[in-house]
């Protein structure tokens, strides 16, 4: 159930119109990130309210799936190279948004210092999305 106010929640249903829905789909919203970490960045949301990666099981893979494809579709259809992009999802505390989003950026290889390190992989607070499977796989129902 989603709390009484949440900003991704708010933008996902079309309540926050100055925010541009870039890819709607039933079942999640892409849309830019308001503080990018490199020339293009942008956030895959689902509809459903999940607070982070940690209440997800195995049951949702096919859910970061869907999201990661859209993602790369989206990021291939304005001519952005996805081989230099980076995918991932941050974990509590680590979260500005309490609501389940996946990162897309790129290029990776023009990440700032101060976001290499908000974005770096395998860490105890950034998974990419393969390390979010291998998450999800050990989060039995």
């Amino acid at each position: 159930m989603a709390p009484p106010s949440c900003i991704f929640c708010d933008i996902s249903s079309g309540k926050v119109p100055q925010t541009k829905l870039e890819v709607e789909t039933d079942e999640y919203v892409i849309f830019k990130d308001i503080k990018p970490a490199s020339t293009y960045h942008y956030l895959a949301v689902p509809k459903q309210h999940y607070e982070s990666l940690e209440v997800l099981n195995k049951s949702h893979d096919g859910l970061i799936t869907r999201m990661e494809d859209g993602l790369k579709k989206f990021l291939v259809s304005k001519n952005i190279n996805t081989s230099d992009a980076l995918f991932g999802f941050h974990l509590p505390p680590f979260i500005t948004v309490k609501h389940l989003h996946m990162h897309a950026i790129a290029p990776r290889s023009e990440i700032g210092i101060i976001y290499r390190m908000v974005f770096r992989p395998s860490t105890p607070w950034f998974k990419t999305v393969s390390e979010s499977r291998d998450y999800l796989k050990r989060n039995e129902l």
